[in-house]
């Protein structure tokens, strides 16, 4: 065994971190696959099931304290405004009020799973993983001892950034179920807001659009990491074409750590850009 010879450590050492970031990006896609309902095998869930009923309470109770704000800021003359068509409004406003705080959950349960739905048919290929070219495996294993310390030194750096981004990755998919686990209870009190006026309802429209982007959220996160990936696979550009074999390993390295830093910046970044790109 020629000791001098360090490609075959940094090639194990780079396929290591590889497939470390392979593993975390699988668990990442079964997580935005997930409802917040079955996640930690429903735990979390459980708690919001327990405390829901104190929000939808006091949710109710707020619908008729929205309404009489509501109709004293758009009423002027009470007796022209008693007219039958009216009433009827009002009375429609007060029952669209009170079924939205009564069944927003069972209203969120359906976005959780049709956002889960939306995110297994992205993740359906298998061309998802991240696998080192079999041409830059080749030169690595060819290096000679000079550029061969330098890139191991290389790669002891790389693979700690890969390894850093992978719990980033799992890191924020976390943090997003916690958002969500947190504003579910909070959309009985905002519903309640729609037996008010305009100005009194754009609470209830703040806050499902709010929820909305955090939703949609995990369907952003899994089209930005599936575009990564396949940006770090399509290999070195074109422009390296007339370097030299040790410079072409250099570059592809540091577009590989580029590539997956890159990609925890889009999925961090995935509820401010899906709000953006649907007005949420």
């Amino acid at each position: 065994m020629d000791i001098f010879n360090l490609g075959e450590h940094i090639l194990n050492l780079i396929e290591m971190a590889l497939a470390f970031w392979n593993d975390k990006v699988g668990m990442v896609f079964d997580l935005l696959k997930e409802s917040p309902t079955t996640f930690k095998d429903g735990g979390p869930w459980a708690i919001v099931e327990q405390i829901e009923p104190i929000f939808v309470g006091v949710g109710s109770s707020l619908v008729v304290l929205f309404f009489v704000i509501g109709f004293c800021a758009e009423s002027v003359d009470v007796k022209e405004d008693m007219r039958f068509e009216v009433i009827l409004r009002m009375l429609m406003r007060v029952g669209i009020a009170e079924w939205l705080v009564a069944n927003n959950v069972t209203i969120m349960k359906a976005f959780f799973q049709s956002a889960g739905a939306l995110v297994g048919l992205l993740t359906k290929n298998k061309s998802k993983e991240i696998k080192i070219s079999s041409e830059q495996a080749d030169i690595i294993k060819d290096l000679g001892f000079g550029p061969s310390l330098i890139m191991l030194i290389l790669s002891i750096v790389i693979a700690l950034v890969i390894i850093i981004c992978g719990f980033m990755l799992l890191y924020t998919v976390y943090f997003r179920f916690l958002k969500l686990l947190v504003i579910v209870p909070l959309g009985a009190i905002a519903f309640s807001t729609t037996a008010g006026n305009r100005t009194v309802s754009n609470t209830a429209v703040s806050y499902a659009k709010h929820f909305l982007s955090i939703v949609l959220e995990a369907v952003t996160m899994a089209l930005a990491i599936l575009m990564c990936n396949a940006f770090i696979n399509a290999g070195l550009p074109s422009f390296t074409s007339d370097y030299a074999d040790w410079t072409k390993v250099l570059i592809y390295l540091c577009e590989l750590t580029f590539g997956t830093a890159m990609t925890v910046g889009m999925v961090k970044g995935a509820q401010n850009l899906t709000g953006k790109a649907l007005g949420l």
